[in-house]
């Protein structure tokens, strides 16, 4: 039985003024648009529909509540209760495939790709998952570059079109959003994955060293981004936003407007879908009501006031007026680029996940005395490995841990290698300066310290215990060592027994991978892959100097997988 919508004369309810059979109740943020009056033989109860909104898109579907309940809405008997809620759609996401307790019925994100995701998630979860039915959009709006008239202007905008490239240019000041939280942050990250990603769906390089750069200055949510340019817009960096949040953005703020403009490559649409979210056990006429409900959603009414809002239609048209002047965007078309599917979604968001997580690492570089031989770059070898280790380095946050040893057969009786700085935090102050300097002066003293012979075995099990009895749960422990040899240390375990004991004394409730890394062409690399392999590490070869830098990075993209990859 479909929703019956009769002449408000003829229910038998308690006669009330039209302004309290409508309440709008906000609080904590939901708002509940519903009929205040039960009572009566075409009434006997409330059927609740309830919605939850992407916050840009509130006010439109509130005001389209509204309209649907002044028709007094019946079905089966009940009168409807459109119930709207504003919910972050990755929120949403991750908690659709699970929820229970007085779920969505409607639901309206931002973007497919999370719809995509919690499909997805929805039909790995089992029978007692929602059934996700993702319809056609209510509306659209781009992604864009947005950002302070400073900000802009320093790219060459509007005189240049704004580009992508921008983003993976270590001078441009940048900053995105959190994609496990936001849309914007999602869709960066794909259209910067599609830059510098390599067709099998492995990250470059490039790609890992950008995304640890913007790491480093993500904020939760756009909307601190437009706060920094309130704030401060000299000094406030760049970042993605929707069209429309710029248009909303300038119409409340009069100062420090921001200005948005599409990439001139591409970019993606945020596209506003209506999502049905049934469920085996829910009540009885809600598949009706939201049906009716979706007639409200799609009048033109509706369409109207998401154009007021500053949001483009479901074909991408933009009301002719909009000028940088007022709205800080302009009108025009915009090329756009395809958006992810579900499988592309879950891949980058295991990429951001891996490089975005905290590590405890220790750093063990060989200093024997073949690594004072030139590389290709007329740098020695030990010259190569401290400067790409210094440049993974200024990536990373001052959150990570990192410890400095350096080793051969000479070094510091009876053991084989030196401390040049103890594991800890970057950020953390030691001797008077950060632990990040304390690294970089570590680092220069490399180069001085060469001699003797290659004491790899056991440099590396002394590495592995170390970092292993000061294990942190919360972080990603390892250690990486550079070698360009094999080991030659006569009075140390041989490469068998260091292999049995990795094993032997492997934890699988506190994994630490050894990452190895052979430079040149003269390493073992058997014996290193065996070792890697037996703390479920893995070993790399870097035969030149310039490869140093991408094997590191490639290391730490991996670090999500790690002991399993």
């Amino acid at each position: 039985m479909s929703a019956r919508h009769t002449s408000p004369g003829l229910f038998r309810r308690v006669a009330l003024p039209v302004a309290a059979l409508l309440g709008v109740v906000a609080a904590a943020g939901v708002t509940v648009v519903a009929l205040r009056v039960t009572s009566g033989a075409d009434c006997s109860g409330a059927l609740p529909l309830k919605v939850a909104v992407t916050p840009a898109a509130l006010d439109v579907v509130n005001a389209a509540a509204q309209d649907y309940q002044r028709s007094q809405p019946v079905v089966r008997g009940r009168c409807v209760q459109v119930q709207v809620e504003s919910r972050n759609a990755a929120d949403v996401a991750n908690e659709l495939p699970t929820a229970q307790i007085n779920p969505h019925s409607l639901w309206i994100p931002d973007s497919s790709m999370w719809a995509a995701e919690a499909q997805r998630q929805a039909a790995e979860t089992g029978p007692e998952a929602p059934k996700l039915d993702i319809k056609p959009s209510l509306a659209s709006s781009p992604l864009v570059m947005a950002g302070s008239q400073q900000a802009m202007s320093k790219i060459g905008f509007p005189v240049q079109p704004v580009s992508w490239a921008k983003v993976v240019d270590p001078k441009v000041q940048i900053s995105m959003s959190d994609p496990t939280m936001t849309s914007e942050g999602l869709a960066s990250l794909f259209v910067i994955r599609t830059l510098l990603g390599n067709a099998d769906g492995t990250p470059k390089p490039e790609l890992v060293s950008t995304l640890l750069r913007v790491g480093r200055s993500a904020v939760p949510s756009v909307r601190d981004a437009f706060g920094k340019v309130t704030t401060d817009a000299g000094k406030a960096p760049l970042f993605a936003a929707t069209e429309q949040s710029v248009v909303a953005n300038n119409r409340a703020v009069k100062d420090n407007a921001v200005l948005g403009a599409p990439p001139k490559e591409g970019t993606l649409s945020f596209d506003y879908p209506l999502v049905r979210v049934s469920r085996p056990n829910e009540q009885e006429g809600v598949g009706e009501a939201a049906a009716e409900f979706e007639k409200a959603l799609r009048s033109a009414d509706t369409s109207k006031r998401f154009g007021e809002a500053g949001f483009r239609t479901v074909q991408g048209a933009a009301p002719a007026k909009w000028s940088a002047d007022v709205e800080g965007v302009q009108a025009g078309d915009v090329k756009l680029i395809e958006t992810p599917n579900a499988d592309q979604v879950s891949e980058l968001l295991r990429t951001w996940g891996a490089i975005s997580l905290d590590m405890r690492m220790l750093t063990v570089i060989d200093v024997s005395g073949s690594m004072i031989e030139k590389s290709g770059n007329g740098k020695t070898r030990v010259e190569a490995a401290t400067t790409a280790s210094m440049t993974a380095l200024s990536m990373l946050p001052d959150t990570t841990a990192i410890g400095l040893w350096a080793f051969s057969t000479d070094k510091k009786p009876p053991n084989d290698w030196i401390e040049l700085v103890p594991i800890g935090p970057l950020g953390e102050p030691l001797a008077g300066v950060t632990r990040r300097k304390r690294l970089e002066a570590g680092a220069s003293q490399l180069p001085g310290l060469v001699g003797g012979g290659t004491a790899l075995n056991d440099t590396t099990l002394a590495a592995y215990r170390h970092v292993l009895s000061g294990y942190d749960a919360s972080k990603v422990n390892s250690v990486v060592l550079m070698t360009d040899g094999r080991n030659d240390d006569i009075s140390s375990m041989d490469t068998a027994a260091l292999i049995e004991t990795l094993k032997r004394e492997s934890d699988p409730a506190k994994p630490v991978p050894i990452i190895m890394v052979g430079l040149g062409d003269e390493v073992d690399m058997d014996a290193l892959r065996s070792i890697a392999a037996a703390t479920g590490g893995k070993a790399y070869q870097a035969p030149n100097p310039e490869d140093i830098r991408g094997v590191l990075l490639d290391a730490v993209s991996q670090r999500r997988c790690r002991p399993n990859c």
